[in-house]
Parts: structure tokens; C-alpha cells; sequence
């Protein structure tokens, strides 16, 4: 199965049963219902809200994810149904021939009021400054349900936040309960960070004991954090650092911006999904006050030049085999606790992140000569594990910090707004150079197989002095499965190339490894689902954004990647003449002394569970619902 966490409409007119494994497709059976006095046929085993949906009617909902919390914890879905004494939840109360339900009766209307009053009633009331003010689905639907007064008084939940985390804070006050986070981090993440502390009145959800998010094995890859319908959990807000870094007049102040921020950071105003703002973006830096502003994916097309030379070189010296990337902050730390036996198959270079925050302080210093203790590198990325990333200690190989500061695609919202700047009104402008100089493979590093895509295309160069050709390749990595595969033949012989993203996919392809059943030669994972357009740092969409969509929303932010990749004029790492330049004026030529000690890294074995010393490595549970 591939967990891939799709937020997908059904087509109403005709339903299908993929069974692959018995080599045909099965037409549903089909039931018929009326919901609000509209018909609706829809297959049999569906809910009533997905039979709802279907005529676009919107049931309300605080804890369902489809295909990954449907528990009916909230009760706000509740609807009524003809001939039942009791309202239903409509997230898990499946269809049957001929029901008759209403969404909005008064006595739904009237329950559901009551419940979202009563979740108001035991929740911090600080909307003005809390950090999802307007954007917090409890505060939409007090509003929707025009929720005017709160009768029940008394004792609120009191917790202590949570802030041990270098990337992610807890807030347990404002927890409703919905057991988002529990799931999202049991089912896709495969990390069981989360549970529920406590019972009745004072539970909330938290990693066991109520420990620290620092101090389990949490991979800070923020899934949690973007289904959360409140402010409960969130990342570490670094705003006002790199305010502070802006206003010293002692500070050179540089900022780079992954690949998939200019493709996401529309969203924040009111572009529509997977609309391309590069050129906004670079300006609105520009009017914060940065020195330069810097593209991240010349440090992405750097990534191709070694990791392809490190990959050549494997296949040279026989191995090791599976090559795994390591790109993803929240993946290496996932493999670091949980598959610390693999950590030697990891490719020791640094993500494309830190890479250029120890050129910044190195190569870029040098020629505008600037002192790099005096050098601020800041980083807009679509990800929360980078701020985790940057803290790591080996991060540091210049003799500085790598990176000094990590804004999530929200926080950099938030400074353009707080600017007073017009984004939708900005003329585009450029990155600068040398650093600002990128390519279509670079841009690919924003989606899962974008990675594996962009290093075949210089692999196969290098291998065999010819340019790749082969739609079928590129075919069979692109797309929002869970896990992909693709061969492509080189004078080596056939190289197999495996695509997982969440590390719950990457869960199954490397258990399947371990027990021999397969293997490749080049595995890329990606922490998220769907790689950086799905990272825990990017705009938050609420539950009706996402149903309101008409597929999974991340598919239109992988078109964009596509379309960025398709018009630029280079498309190819190894043409960057940035990337040129650098090797010729610094590093002198891939996998060299320099390079290895600026640009690549080590790995640390770390606990599965640091919460308990009875539960170890060799008994931690995991759920096998996935099996």
C-alpha cells in the first residue's frame, strides 16, 4: 500500500475497483441516498460525507483527514437521518440504500453549536495574537456558526508550552482534541511521536510522558503542524531574529529560497494553487532589506554535480548499494532513528541548504570581500526540519554556522505583511549573481522524483557522452505515487532507481530492503509527502480549502515545478556556469579535499525512543496497520 495522503474529489459519474492483483477492473456497486433533498448515488461502503461532498454540500469538520483521521472525534459533523433516534457523525457513518439525511436542521444546527461552543470554552482566547489568527479552523467555524456567547464557564486546560524543539513549539492549551497530529505522525509519518496525555477534562495530545518534542524521536518535519486546525503545535517563529539581523548596520545579510518557495508563497496572497511568484518573491526580499538575494538552486544543481560523481563512484568500487539521498533534513533524521544500520548507504552530501550556506561564507566572502563572521545567511524554506538542519553541529565545516537563520514560506508571509508591502502589485525582479544562477534540475529538487530526474540527467552525460532521451524514465518518476521505480541502462549496466515520499513510504520500501525481497542502485526519499511542496513549513490549507479543491492540491503545485523547469533556458546541473566557476576559481573539481570538507557531512545513530530506557530499538512498538 502507498501512503500517499491524498486530498482527492471522487468523479460522481462512475466508481472503479483497481484490483491489480487479480488483473482486471471491477465496477462498484452503486447506493442510492438523499441527502437535504437532493438524490446522490455513490459506492457502496462510502460515508455520508463523501456522499455529501459529492453534491457540494459542505459538512463541517475539525478532526477529519481523508484517508487518514476519520474518527468522528469532534462531533461536528453530525447530521441527521431519517428514522434514527440519535445524530450521526457523518465522517464515519457509512451509506445504505435509501437513507434520508439532513446536514442543517435545527436540531444539528443547534448540536453542532453546542459542541464548538463547549471546544470554545477550553481554549486560550487569544486570537489577536495567536499565531493562526485567521486562519484557525476553531475561529472559522465560531464565526460560521455565529457563535455569539460562551455559557460555560470555569477551570481551562493549563499546560506549560513546549518549546525544546529547535523547529517545532507545543502549545497544549489549544488542543481540541482532534487527533490530527496523533495520526498524520502514526500513519504517514510512521513516527508514533504523538498520544493522548491524560483523561477527560485536563487530555491533551503530546509525545508519551508528556516529554519534550526534543527529546523523542521526532524528525521536526512539521506534518503535524500543517493539519493542525489550531495554533497547538507550530514552528519556532524566527521572525524577529532576522528582523533584528536586517536593522544591524554591522551585517551583511544574505538570503536564499528553496525551489518550491516560489511556487507556494502566492498562496499567502490569494494567488491560486501552484501559481509561479519568482520574480514578486525576489523583489519583496529585496524590499525587506537582504544584501543579495540568492537562489537555492544553484546549490540543488551543485548537489547533482556531487552526489553524481559520489553515485559514479560507487558503481566504480561496487558499492555500497542502495545509494540514498540526502536531501531531506526530516528523512535523515528519521533514518538516524529508526534504520541507523543504513546510515553508511546515505550519501554523505549535505542538502542543498547547507551546502550554500558554506559557500556564502566561504567562496561568496572572499569575492566581495566580506567578512564572514559578519555574514547573516538566511534561508526561506518550505521546511520545518531545516531549522532543526542548520542547529546540527557538523553544520559548520566553514568554521561558522552554515546557515544562521531558517524562515518557513509562512513566516516570510508574515514579514511581507508586517513590511506593509503589496506583493500582488511588486514588478518581478532577479535573483542576483553569481549565486542567483540555476537550472531546470535545480527547480526539480521542489517535488518527490525531482531529485532522481535531475541526477539522471547529469549521470547519464557523464556516463555515456550522450543526453538522455527517455521519456519512459521520467514518466515513471514523476506523479504523486507513494513509492516509484525506474531503470535506466548506463555502460555499468541497468541501474535501478527507487522514489519514495513520507517517510511512511520510505518505511515500506526499506523494510522490503532489509528482508532481501528488493533492491536498487539509487533510492531518493523525501521526508513529506510530495516532497517540499508538501512540507510542514508551507501555507496552511484548512479542511475546506482542501475539499474545495478539485484533486490533491499538491499536484498542482508539482505542475508548477514542472512548468518552471521547462522554461528555463539550462536544464542541466552540470551547465550551470555558476557551478562552472566555482570548481574552477574554489572547489578545483567534484569529491575534492575542499569539497568534501565543505559541502559534504556525517550521520549520528540516534535512539528510537529516548522517552523510556525499558522500551528499546529491538521492541519499540509500531502500529502494523499498514501490512
Amino acid at each position: 500500500m502507498n501512503l500517499t495522503y491524498l486530498h482527492e474529489k471522487k468523479a460522481p459519474d462512475r466508481h472503479y475497483d483497481h484490483n491489480l492483483s487479480r488483473g482486471y477492473i471491477m465496477e462498484q456497486e452503486n447506493v442510492k441516498l438523499t441527502i437535504d433533498s437532493l438524490p446522490v448515488a455513490v459506492p457502496k461502503g462510502s460515508t455520508i460525507l463523501e456522499a455529501a461532498r459529492e453534491l457540494g454540500i459542505n459538512i463541517p469538520t475539525l478532526c477529519f483527514l481523508k484517508e487518514v483521521n476519520a474518527i468522528g472525534a469532534c462531533r461536528v459533523c453530525l447530521v441527521e437521518i431519517e428514522g434514527f433516534r440519535t445524530l450521526q457523525p457523518a465522517c464515519v457513518h457509512p451509506v445504505a440504500e435509501g437513507l434520508v439525511v439532513s446536514t442543517n436542521s435545527k436540531r444539528v444546527r443547534e448540536s453542532r453549536k453546542t459542541v464548538v461552543e463547549l471546544l470554545v470554552s477550553n481554549h486560550s482566547m487569544e486570537c489577536l495574537t495567536c499565531y493562526r489568527n485567521q486562519n484557525c479552523e476553531l475561529q472559522s467555524m465560531a464565526w460560521e456558526l455565529n457563535l455569539k456567547d460562551v455559557r460555560f464557564e470555569g477551570e481551562r486546560l493549563s499546560e506549560p508550552v513546549d518549546k525544546s524543539s529547535p523547529a517545532l513549539m507545543r502549545e497544549p492549551e489549544k488542543c481540541i482534541l482532534c487527533y490530527r497530529c496523533i495520526q498524520i505522525c502514526s500513519k504517514i509519518v510512521t513516527a508514533n511521536v504523538y498520544s493522548v496525555i491524560n483523561r477527560g477534562f485536563k487530555a491533551f495530545a503530546a509525545p508519551a510522558f508528556n516529554k519534550g518534542l526534543n527529546d523523542v524521536a521526532c524528525t521536526t518535519c512539521g506534518q503535524c503542524v500543517t493539519v493542525c486546525p489550531t495554533a497547538a503545535l507550530r514552528e519556532i517563529d524566527d521572525t524577529g531574529r532576522a528582523w533584528d539581523a536586517l536593522a544591524d548596520p554591522d551585517k551583511y545579510v544574505v538570503v536564499q529560497t528553496a525551489p518550491s518557495v516560489r511556487v507556494t508563497l502566492g498562496e499567502e496572497f490569494e494567488y491560486p494553487i501552484g501559481h509561479l511568484v519568482t520574480g514578486k518573491m525576489v523583489n519583496a526580499l529585496r524590499k525587506l532589506g537582504f544584501d543579495k538575494v540568492f537562489d537555492t538552486d544553484l546549490t540543488a544543481d551543485l548537489t547533482i554535480v556531487e552526489e553524481g560523481a559520489e553515485f559514479l563512484e560507487k558503481l566504480k568500487n561496487g558499492g555500497p548499494f542502495p545509494h540514498l539521498s540526502s536531501c531531506s533534513p526530516g528523512w535523515v533524521k528519521f533514518c538516524e532513528h529508526f534504520y541507523p544500520e543504513m546510515l553508511d548507504n546515505m550519501s554523505t552530501v549535505k542538502s542543498p541548504h547547507s551546502m550554500f550556506g558554506a559557500l556564502a561564507k566561504t567562496y561568496h566572502a572572499e569575492q566581495v570581500g566580506v567578512d564572514p563572521a559578519k555574514m547573516v545567511v538566511v534561508s526561506i524554506m518550505p521546511c520545518t526540519a531545516k531549522k532543526y538542519e542548520l542547529a546540527r553541529p557538523e553544520m559548520s565545516d566553514s568554521g561558522y554556522q552554515d546557515v544562521d537563520i531558517c524562515l518557513t514560506v509562512r513566516e516570510l508571509a508574515r514579514m511581507i505583511r508586517e513590511m506593509g508591502i503589496d506583493f500582488r502589485d511588486l514588478p518581478d525582479e532577479d535573483f542576483d549573481t553569481p549565486l542567483g544562477i540555476s537550472t531546470g534540475a535545480g527547480v526539480l529538487f521542489g517535488t518527490t522524483g525531482g531529485v532522481s530526474e535531475a541526477a539522471i540527467r547529469t549521470i547519464y552525460h557523464w556516463a555515456t557522452g550522450k543526453e538522455l532521451h527517455q521519456p519512459e524514465f521520467v514518466q515513471a518518476v514523476r506523479g504523486m505515487d507513494g513509492n516509484k521505480v525506474a531503470e535506466i541502462d548506463l555502460p555499468q549496466g541497468r541501474i535501478r532507481f527507487a522514489i519514495a515520499h513520507g517517510t511512511g513510504n520510505a518505511r515500506l520500501l526499506l523494510d522490503q530492503i532489509k528482508t532481501g525481497k528488493e533492491m536498487y542502485h539509487w533510492i531518493e526519499i523525501m521526508g513529506c509527502p510530495g516532497g517540499c511542496i508538501g512540507g510542514g513549513g508551507q501555507p496552511i490549507l484548512s479542511s475546506r480549502q482542501r475539499w474545495a479543491h478539485d484533486r490533491d492540491y499538491r499536484l498542482d503545485r508539482q505542475d508548477a515545478i514542472y512548468r518552471e523547469d521547462e522554461r528555463m533556458p539550462l536544464r542541466k546541473a552540470h551547465e550551470n556556469p555558476s557551478v562552472f566557476a566555482i570548481y574552477r576559481d574554489f572547489l578545483h573539481h567534484p569529491l575534492s579535499e575542499k569539497s568534501r570538507k565543505l559541502l559534504h557531512t556525517h550521520y549520528t545513530r540516534r535512539p528510537k525512543t529516548v522517552y523510556r530506557e525499558e522500551v528499546t530499538a529491538d521492541n519499540a512498538p509500531f502500529p502494523n496497520w499498514h501490512r
